[in-house]
């Protein structure tokens, strides 16, 4: 098969169908070998995985390249990580980020 014969953009880019899964928020995630997270939930139709401070106003990926923090997320208990920049992996646990990501400020 030719490279015009390919007409999705996992096909383009050889990736393979879902061969795992994480949770989020209670509901199994497929994700591909090396996929991020955010684009695991995005291609799972989840856009928002994070509430801002003060307003709750929910949030999901918006640069897609880890400078605007807009991504964070609760991975394995880990508040703030960027969902961008995290592998998705087997097993992992992701869960919304409520505010700041801690119980109390500091």
């Amino acid at each position: 098969m030719g490279q015009a014969d390919r007409t999705t953009p996992a096909e383009l880019a050889g990736a393979v169908d879902a061969t795992h899964f994480f949770t989020f928020d209670g509901r199994r995630v497929p994700a591909r070998p090396g996929q991020s997270i955010a684009a695991a939930l995005w291609t799972a139709g989840i856009l928002a995985w994070r509430e801002t401070r003060g307003a709750a106003r929910p949030r999901g990926a918006f640069c897609g390249i880890g400078q605007c923090y807009d991504c964070l997320a609760t991975v394995n208990g880990r508040p703030n990580r960027r969902a961008c920049l995290v592998t998705a992996r087997p097993g992992d646990t992701v869960t919304t980020q409520k505010g700041h990501g801690r119980a109390e400020p500091r």
